[in-house]
């Protein structure tokens, strides 16, 4: 069956990918600094949205996934940071994970699990990928594509992108529940199934995964879920990870829970080196774009939203730092971390470029990752639909 940590870290990397829709022109509102309450993600958006929600059966021997999950997470939320609409607006990301097929679970669940809801939060989306463990169990593919139908929150514009990846090994077939019934209700969501097969290419036709696919439109992928990604050193890594270490100091937690959320930034940074320097450089090059934003417990993120404004200060939720100073002093400070923030992100980003370069001109094989990969085929091929397209 299949071992769990491995395959949680994709999430996200997929996670990296539930990008937002954003295809349309947008008015640009006066920006002001929002230093009253801690804030909470608004579930309202003016931009479409691409959600995703990642399957992984977490069975005994999907060891090998979940590890290629942890290593290419970072990959496909990069490589998000360059979709665009035709007319330049960058999409907003989404992402959901379930596991299913573990003993671990409820039987009367079917041994499925919800582990995070829809979330652009990067760090959370990580979090829980390293979260996941594997244990023996059944892998009942209709029944945790209906519960994902039936508990997510999809939305019914139609201009948004909605996917589900689901990945195991074992029959598409199995379980209670028909798998062509839940194909044919995500079809009714104008939800696209896309399904990755652990294993041989035909092994996955004959029971039943590409038909599956087919139902909605989907890709249907098989891969060598135990292959490893080697990473190629370049003169760059470094210096990488030196600047990921400032960028962290630019975040100015406020709130409850700003303690919380400060450490677990730390400890993503510190799981993406657990998989291997590369992630790690990775995870960095994430933290410098657009779509990791903590507005939600950071001040310089949340002062940069347009729906934020600066009006009665709850002082106690301010860190030690910014207690007892004028509104004056506390938008000077902002802006301090901010420009400062913005400079270590170009940097991060002009120094990634030639890192890229470097690979791109010494690596010997084909270095991208197996499911990184086919998560970005049929990602581009269906996003090209909504008039998506990449940098």
């Amino acid at each position: 069956m299949k071992k769990y940590q491995k395959i949680m870290t994709l999430g996200f990397s997929v996670l990296s990918m539930a990008v937002s829709y954003g295809c349309k022109n947008e008015p640009k509102k006066e920006k002001q600094i929002l230093l009253a309450k801690r804030v909470e993600p608004s579930n309202k958006s003016n931009k479409r949205t691409v959600k995703i929600a990642l399957l992984l059966d977490t069975s005994n021997s999907m060891d090998g996934l979940i590890n290629q999950a942890k290593s290419q997470l970072w990959d496909i939320v990069n490589e998000f940071t360059r979709a665009k609409c035709g007319n330049e607006t960058r999409p907003e990301l989404e992402i959901a994970l379930y596991q299913y097929g573990n003993d671990a679970l409820s039987y009367r669940e079917g041994y499925i699990q919800q582990v995070l809801n829809f979330s652009n939060d990067l760090d959370e989306i990580s979090e829980k990928l390293f979260s996941l463990t594997t244990n023996g169990g059944e892998e009942y593919c209709g029944e945790v594509i209906q519960t994902s139908l039936k508990q997510l929150e999809w939305g019914k514009d139609p201009d948004n992108l909605r996917m589900i990846f689901i990945a195991g090994n074992e029959p598409f077939t199995q379980g209670r529940l028909h798998y062509k019934d839940a194909l044919t209700n995500a079809k009714e969501h104008d939800v696209i199934v896309n399904t990755i097969f652990c294993g041989n290419y035909e092994l996955g036709i004959e029971t039943q995964w590409k038909k599956g696919a087919q139902l909605t439109g989907g890709e249907y992928m098989a891969i060598d879920h135990n292959r490893e990604v080697v990473h190629i050193n370049t003169p760059y890594d470094d210096i990488i990870i030196k600047l990921n270490s400032r960028l962290n100091k630019t975040y100015i937690s406020y709130g409850a829970r700003a303690s919380e959320y400060e450490e677990n930034q730390a400890s993503q940074d510190e799981n993406a080196m657990s998989v291997g320097y590369g992630v790690a450089i990775k995870r960095a090059v994430s933290k410098s774009s657009r779509l990791y934003n903590n507005k939600s417990w950071d001040l310089v993120d949340a002062s940069a939203d347009a729906d934020f404004e600066l009006k009665e200060m709850d002082r106690k939720s301010l860190p030690e730092e910014l207690k007892g100073k004028s509104d004056e002093e506390i938008i000077s400070y902002v802006e301090e971390k901010r420009k400062e923030r913005e400079r270590i992100q170009a940097e991060i980003a002009e120094l990634n470029s030639k890192r890229e370069r470097y690979i791109r001109e010494n690596q010997k094989e084909n270095t991208q990752g197996e499911l990184e990969s086919a998560m970005l085929k049929a990602i581009k091929k269906q996003a090209a639909q909504k008039n998506y397209t990449w940098d």
